[in-house]
């Protein structure tokens, strides 16, 4: 019996792979149109966002231009503003100095009216003085007090007792209890009430109370000490004048001059000093001394000041003058100290003022 040939290619073989293909083709048409759907809806997100973000896009460069025409707008205003504020400033500037010529104007014109209230005032107290004085006019003349004395003291001692504000400097030192270095020295040891006895400091107090008597009456005055510092007598008149037409002014100031104690050394810089600190400054100064300096505005280290020393010290203390003020001086000459007298008349010559050394029963 004859076997039959295999082919390979038979119906059966063919009917297999056709089927096998056309499921693999529905299979691929299946899948391809899931992914398809998948990707129209991934797509469509996307276009959706797409489509937001262009509309974002217009959106925002709308606003770009409007904030650009803003900017232009605001460049425009603040140019403008610019110039607005340079005129302002400039205004401001004229308004300013002219404002300051009238606070000029208005300060001088207050100043004016004070001094003249200040003027009327002292009239007012001149014309009350004077009549309450009437009566005593024949006893002392032109004198604004009594000075009891022996006989007439009122004999040539070219004291310029002029000025509207008159500073008696008087020197409080230990030297102005005598005139004498041994002297000085027993004396400044003794008791208070002893001390300011002295026969040399008795006519110091005597001529401060006789300086007193002269002042004019429509002048200011003060009295100041010095030693190792410098004060006025009155201390709660410190820095400030008293009015000469008061008599109870100068009263006050001698009351208090003879209870003031000589002590310490002489500081004729502090004195002087003081004179500068004055406002308004002094037109004329009374300086009452004996000798030389011998501290200047600190005290010395040693016990001891040689006589160069001394003038070197006066020299310092002449810087501390006020300027163009005269300088009437009395002296009470010191024993051991010859250059004084020289070193103070020339003071008294270089600020035209008077030099005077009294005798002992002066005033």
């Amino acid at each position: 019996m004859k076997h039959r040939k295999l082919n390979v290619f038979s119906l059966s073989f063919l009917d297999i792979i056709t089927c096998g293909l056309g499921a693999i083709i529905l299979l691929f048409v299946l899948v391809n149109a899931k992914s398809a759907a998948q990707r129209n809806t991934v797509v469509s997100e996307l276009r959706a966002q797409t489509n937001r973000i262009k509309q974002q896009v217009l959106e925002g460069k709308k606003q770009l231009i409007q904030v650009r025409n803003t900017l232009e707008k605001t460049r425009a205003e603040v140019e403008k503003t610019r110039g607005l504020s340079r005129r302002v400033i400039e205004t401001l500037r004229q308004k300013n100095v002219e404002l300051a010529d009238m606070d000029k104007d208005t300060l001088a014109s207050r100043t004016h009216v004070n001094q003249l209230k200040a003027d009327l005032k002292s009239l007012e107290e001149d014309v009350k003085r004077l009549r309450a004085g009437a009566g005593a006019a024949d006893e002392l003349g032109d004198r604004l007090r009594p000075f009891p004395g022996h006989g007439d003291r009122q004999y040539l001692t070219d004291l310029k007792m002029g000025g509207r504000r008159i500073l008696v400097l008087v020197d409080a030192s230990a030297s102005m209890l005598d005139e004498t270095i041994v002297g000085v020295i027993r004396r400044r040891n003794l008791p208070f009430k002893e001390k300011i006895t002295a026969p040399k400091w008795q006519r110091v107090v005597a001529t401060v109370d006789w300086l007193t008597t002269q002042l004019p009456a429509a002048s200011k005055f003060q009295v100041y000490s010095f030693n190792e510092i410098a004060g006025p007598l009155m201390a709660a008149a410190d820095g400030t004048w008293l009015s000469a037409g008061k008599a109870q002014n100068l009263k006050a100031v001698v009351e208090r001059m003879r209870e003031l104690e000589p002590q310490k050394g002489t500081g004729l810089f502090n004195g002087f000093a003081a004179a500068a600190r004055m406002k308004p400054a002094p037109d004329n100064i009374f300086l009452l001394t004996d000798s030389l300096p011998t501290m200047g505005a600190k005290k010395p280290w040693g016990k001891r000041v040689s006589g160069a020393k001394r003038l070197r010290l006066f020299k310092e203390a002449i810087r501390r003058l006020p300027s163009r003020v005269p300088v009437n001086i009395i002296l009470y000459p010191m024993e051991g100290d010859p250059m004084a007298a020289n070193a103070f008349w020339r003071l008294a010559k270089d600020t035209r003022g008077s030099f005077f050394c009294p005798s002992r029963d002066w005033p």
